[in-house]
């Protein structure tokens, strides 16, 4: 028995010896709670920086038109950037690559540089960010430009706009070669719209992100066949409200 309490008292003893187990602090938790609300929020502000919505509500704010020619659906009427009625999307590249393309936002072709971008926010926030007024719009409008204008603060060709390894994979000879076709009957011409007869083109002069694209070719050969919901040089030459 003598022995019994012994052992008894040497296992209390061993017991009361042993620290407590800590409680985790209060404020650790709520660090790491906030610390996940900051993750969160920025992975959250990071997408978001890439959608029309950011571009259109933070420093592009005349993108309303923009907007539309994005969320247009492709086979089904809409309007273009200037207001005017596009009879089939299809022709307008914005609402073609939302829909071709995973997951295209703004940012999957309009690409500016970090400083560029750091440059328009620092103006933004500093209530100095305007838009340059060309060809007649007035201060604040967006207005067209082309793919070497696009490209300029990366520094590369206007053609690498759209021929590069994410986009089109091709070079303008390859880019001839798949749209050349070969007519059975001699009396039939078909016209390849990429071939340099002409001198080379912009893909912009005919490829329009925002409005109803325009087969220039049509400026002299009339009896060409139009892509889905394109439109001739002389329909273009009438639209109202362009750039």
């Amino acid at each position: 028995m003598e022995n019994e309490e012994k052992a008894a008292q040497a296992g209390s003893a061993s017991a009361a010896a042993k620290p407590a187990a800590k409680r985790p602090r209060r404020g650790a938790i709520v660090g790491g709670v906030i610390a996940a609300v900051v993750v969160v929020a920025g992975i959250g502000a990071f997408v978001w920086h890439e959608q029309p919505s950011f571009c259109n509500a933070i420093c592009h704010t005349p993108m309303d038109g923009y907007l539309e020619t994005y969320e247009a659906e492709p086979g089904q009427a809409a309007t273009d950037k200037w207001g005017n009625q596009v009879a089939d999307a299809s022709g307008m590249l914005s609402a073609a690559h939302r829909t071709n393309s995973s997951n295209a936002t703004c940012l999957s072709c309009h690409q500016p540089v970090i400083s560029e971008q750091v440059s328009e926010g620092l103006s933004w926030a500093s209530g100095n960010y305007t838009l340059m007024a060309t060809d007649g719009n007035p201060a604040g409008e967006l207005t067209e430009r082309g793919t070497s204008q696009l490209t300029e603060a990366r520094g590369v060709a206007g053609d690498e706009f759209c021929l590069n390894k994410d986009c089109h994979n091709l070079t303008r000879e390859d880019l001839t070669a798949l749209t050349e076709v070969e007519s059975d009957n001699p009396a039939v011409i078909i016209r390849n719209p990429h071939s340099w007869q002409h001198g080379q083109q912009a893909c912009s002069d005919c490829h329009k992100a925002h409005r109803a694209s325009v087969l220039t070719c049509t400026q002299c050969h009339a009896d060409m066949e139009l892509p889905e919901g394109w439109i001739s040089a002389q329909e273009a030459k009438l639209l109202p409200n362009q750039a």
